[in-house]
């Protein structure tokens, strides 16, 4: 049993950790730290609570702590929780520079700590289908890959540090790390990027739009893109391939889930409906087959159980330090595509 304490309870501690670790056979939410409210203790009597990180640290059993905190707070309490002997998994983003990333990654390899980041959209079971198709050829030769993560949020969010001006505020930060790490898993290491970062709200301080596209050999594109301001959201997923094309119109159930605490009590807490499975058409001799593709049976335990695994020596880590630092490596590129306005070349040695 690995004792976890977990740091932050707002939307992402309690919806996306605090809910998935207590239900990972092996884990055991042992802590959590919430600086002031009692929303944690209400919902978690038998966890303890505590108030600081001192405190945190002070109760010896616990040996993964998940920092789910603002995003310019990430490197300095993993750095103070990997100085203390603890393994750490950071919610995403990593950090907020790729020197703080390096920092970070050479502290957890020089204390012979486990860190991860937690990129769990790759358990989303849509993805995970997606990842078959493209693997399977049944496309063909891809050319283009379109994914699309939008919301309808005309209102600021006065007070909320996403929507603040500073380091690792604003959407881009907030979500694309996700669709990043789609790509790579994809198709990896693009050739180069071009990006535009922007703010389409008025009197909005921070970006809540993007397009990024990775420019790759043969002809592939794969653009990635959000937006605040989308009443009629654009389809999840489009593939184009030379041999058909596959369309997901709907977002994986298993964010909206979790933010209700609606967690079906047997199988995939993502699975979808049958009318909004991913529609695949093939064409052959000029003929037109269609058919409906169904989400794989995975949902964001399977992160939690990789990395439960890779702790106590069983697996391989899934999503490594020297990952981490790629994605964080792209944000910082993007940012530099969109401030110059050009395509920025993508290093093979990033």
């Amino acid at each position: 049993m690995i004792d976890v304490g977990l740091i932050g309870f707002g939307l992402a501690g309690r919806a996306f950790h605090a809910q998935v670790i207590s239900r990972v056979p092996g884990l055991r939410l042992a802590a959590i730290l919430q600086r002031s409210g009692n929303e944690a203790a209400a919902q978690y009597p038998d966890v303890r609570i505590v108030r600081t990180l001192d405190e945190l640290l002070a109760i010896p059993e616990i040996r993964l702590i998940v920092v789910a905190t603002p995003n310019d707070s990430h490197f300095p309490i993993a750095r103070q929780c990997l100085a203390a002997g603890r393994d750490v998994l950071v919610d995403k983003p990593f950090t907020t520079t790729l020197d703080e990333a390096v920092a970070l990654v050479d502290f957890a390899r020089q204390h012979s700590r486990v860190l991860s980041v937690y990129q769990n959209r790759r358990y989303d079971g849509d993805f995970q289908a997606i990842r078959q198709l493209v693997a399977s050829g049944a496309l063909g030769r891809i050319v283009r890959f379109e994914s699309n993560y939008d919301r309808f949020r005309p209102q600021l969010r006065l007070g909320a540090w996403r929507e603040k001006s500073g380091p690792g505020t604003g959407i881009f930060f907030d979500i694309g790390p996700h669709l990043i790490d789609h790509a790579l898993l994809l198709f990896g290491l693009p050739e180069a990027l071009t990006s535009d970062i922007r703010i389409e709200r008025e009197g909005a301080a921070a970006d809540d739009a993007f397009d990024l596209a990775f420019h790759y050999p043969h002809g592939l594109r794969v653009d990635l893109r959000s937006s605040i301001l989308a009443a009629a959201a654009r389809p999840r997923f489009t593939i184009h391939g030379t041999e058909g094309a596959y369309v997901k119109l709907t977002v994986d159930r298993q964010e909206s889930n979790l933010r209700r605490g609606d967690i079906p009590a047997d199988g995939s807490w993502g699975a979808d409906a049958e009318e909004n499975w991913g529609l695949l058409t093939l064409a052959e001799n000029g003929e037109f087959t269609q058919r409906h593709v169904p989400a794989v049976n995975c949902d964001y335990r399977d992160f939690y159980a990789n990395l439960r695994d890779a702790i106590l020596g069983k697996a391989t880590l899934a999503v490594t330090p020297e990952w981490a630092l790629t994605v964080m490596r792209l944000l910082e590129l993007a940012q530099q595509s969109s401030n110059e306005r050009r395509t920025i070349p993508v290093s093979a040695a990033i």
